[in-house]
């Protein structure tokens, strides 16, 4: 079961109790929706870019988003294999950290794979704001901070995370466990906007140097409103919390999984399952 701590029901109201119940079913559908995309992602990205790696073919980055490998350049490629090295490792473990049946059953367990999945995410941040530094992204000034942006709150997230662990401070680092988790997904829900985009607009304001209106939206969006659902999520399970705001976030819950469940099925039959039966064939 994906960890949800259930929120403290005030018996004010039936409205109150049925909100407070819609909110954790809601988060938990959400959790198990993410869970499987997001592995399914992570086995994605280490069978494309490590096979790629292995069979000396890094040109195939480039048919993902230009620019990512640039030949005679090792300290940039290298950034960027790291960062999608760990980025892969990061999905498939930090879906594993939101069991319940791990955290609770092996706690001892959960506390090792942690300490892995926030090195991970400290890995990934770092190489890819070096690629960043070292080169720049393919959109230029604005994607570059937008980019580095994510970067930085990753890495802050992975630090907060792990120092509230270590301090005892159980529910402020489950807290920001929540929040690395959701930039930790930025990357796989970045692809996954693109393809909606383009399949239902024929990718209007995007250019093929990512400079276009939707792409320098993009550079943002990828990664601030997954924070913001992390944050309707918190505020929602807090004590005395309306029941028009439980409501509120449960419908964003419940839209986000939609969107979810939606991409992953055609994300899997058409861009990742290929590589990824190719890998365990």
């Amino acid at each position: 079961m994906i960890s949800n701590s259930s929120p403290v029901i005030q018996q004010q109201s039936p409205l109150s109790v049925w909100s407070a119940r819609l909110l954790q079913w809601s988060a938990t559908i959400l959790g198990t929706s993410v869970w499987v995309s997001s592995a399914l992602f992570g086995l994605y990205i280490l069978a494309f870019y490590a096979t790629a790696l292995v069979q000396n073919a890094m040109q195939r980055w480039n048919g993902v988003l230009p620019g990512l490998y640039t030949q005679g350049q090792p300290a940039s490629t290298g950034s960027m294999g790291l960062h999608f090295a760990a980025g892969g490792i990061i999905l498939i473990l930090g879906s594993i950290q939101l069991l319940d049946s791990v955290r609770l059953r092996y706690p001892a367990l959960h506390r090792w794979i942690g300490r892995f999945y926030v090195l991970a995410c400290f890995s990934a941040a770092i190489g890819g704001l070096v690629f960043i530094f070292l080169q720049g992204t393919i959109g230029g000034t604005v994607m570059n901070i937008g980019f580095g942006l994510y970067g930085i709150l990753m890495g802050i997230a992975a630090v907060e995370t792990l120092r509230h662990a270590r301090a005892g401070r159980l529910e402020t680092h489950r807290i920001w466990a929540l929040r690395l988790y959701a930039l930790a997904i930025g990357s796989w829900l970045y692809r996954m906007d693109y393809g909606f985009w383009v399949m239902l607009t024929d990718a209007a304001g995007h250019n093929q140097t990512f400079t276009g209106p939707f792409d320098q939206f993009m550079a943002f969006f990828f990664y601030l409103p997954n924070l913001l659902v992390v944050e309707l999520m918190v505020r929602g399970r807090k004590p005395g919390t309306s029941a028009f705001i439980r409501l509120g976030a449960s419908a964003a819950l419940l839209f986000a999984t939609f969107f979810i469940a939606l991409g992953t099925y055609y994300f899997t039959k058409i861009y990742w399952g290929p590589p990824i039966m190719a890998w365990f064939s």
